[in-house]
């Protein structure tokens, strides 16, 4: 019989050892490259946490990761897999950039706000839109939200290359840049966002949704067991879909958030693969909203120290993106290791209760 405390070990230890393994084989592939493998490691750590400007710059890079991750957290606690995490963040760029094209918005916060609702509404509907092909029409929602995806994608270079161009942005398409006093400023005086304190808001909200509220338990049931839940009367469809919505209005504010603090605009530079890597920040913390949180944070510092090891090494800036490769594939090959990981409990069991025959 297994304790509780060997599941929550194991769910520690498994992304641990998980981590280790992609940086160990990180390691050997620059060492294949002709470099030394701890001095790419040390990098790695000084890159992303090892000074003020390396904070702010992982920092930055963690705040659409939380959501993104949402994207795939919320919908598989309702026993979905969705991926299409891209295609909703760069719809509510979009949006952002291009909501000011239909009206003026008002100057300041409140302004602000209707922008990012607006790029909330956009990925809502979008992801949603997957959830529904599974549950109306039995679509993979794996297969249908990756699609969407590119379709997403083809729908933003439409758009941005055409009628939403700017005439002035000549080598790169991109918008209408918003106004100053519709952007998100930095965190008192730093290079860090506000959008950090939106990602971790999040966060904290839907794991208080999922733990603490009806509908998120009847979420988590739903994906447990969708026709148990359905036995039991729970509107099913509905509970799917609306997880579908609310992982997708992440994705959408986090491509909005980009929009109003990072780029000014909607541009080539929003299809960054964010939406992709937040799905293995998801698989890495378990699809748990608070352990998105730190996972973010460790996945943002990897991105900020690709830049210091092609200035000290002469490595790609792309070349981290190998190693979040190696991560996302031994993350998932460690599911079979779940539940065998660690020894059953050395406490003595009770002895099991006498059976009729052995009575008798």
């Amino acid at each position: 019989m297994r304790r509780p405390w060997h599941d929550l070990a194991e769910a520690f230890a498994l992304p641990a050892l998980a981590l280790a393994g992609a940086l160990l084989l990180f390691g050997v592939f620059v060492w294949f490259g002709g470099h030394d493998p701890l001095e790419v490691w040390k990098l790695l750590f000084v890159g992303a946490f090892g000074d003020a400007f390396s904070w702010q710059n992982t920092l930055q890079r963690a705040a659409p990761l939380m959501l993104t991750a949402l994207t795939v957290a919320l919908p598989a606690r309702a026993g979905l897999v969705i991926i299409g995490g891209e295609g909703a963040l760069v719809l509510g760029g979009l949006a952002a950039a291009g909501l000011p094209y239909l009206f003026t918005p008002p100057a300041g916060t409140s302004g602000t706000v209707i922008l990012m609702v607006g790029a909330a509404l956009a990925g809502a509907a979008w992801i949603a839109f997957a959830g529904a092909l599974r549950q109306w029409r039995g679509v993979n929602e794996t297969i249908s939200s990756l699609l969407l995806g590119y379709i997403a994608i083809a729908l933003f270079k439409h758009w941005v290359e055409g009628s939403m161009r700017d005439p002035a942005s000549l080598n790169k398409p991109s918008t209408l840049p918003l106004a100053d006093s519709l952007r998100i400023g930095g965190l008192f005086g730093y290079d860090v966002h506000w959008g950090l304190v939106w990602g971790v808001v999040f966060c904290v909200v839907a794991a208080l949704w999922l733990m603490y509220t009806t509908h998120g338990f009847a979420t988590r049931v739903v994906g447990g067991n969708a026709r148990a839940a359905r036995l039991v009367g729970l509107p099913t469809n509905r509970l799917i879909i609306t997880a579908c919505a609310l992982g997708g209005a992440a994705a959408g504010l986090a491509g909005g958030i980009e929009v109003a603090a990072v780029h000014t605009a909607a541009n080539a530079s929003l299809i960054a693969g964010l939406g992709y890597a937040g799905i293995l920040v998801s698989f890495v913390a378990r699809h748990h909203p608070l352990a998105i949180i730190p996972v973010a944070i460790l996945f943002g510092g990897f991105g900020a120290a690709g830049s210091l090891l092609q200035r000290r090494l002469g490595l790609p800036d792309a070349s981290v993106q190998v190693l979040l490769g190696f991560a996302f594939v031994i993350i998932l090959a460690s599911e079979a290791l779940r539940g065998r990981l660690l020894p059953f409990s050395f406490m003595p069991q009770r002895a099991p209760l006498p059976t009729a025959k052995a009575a008798t």
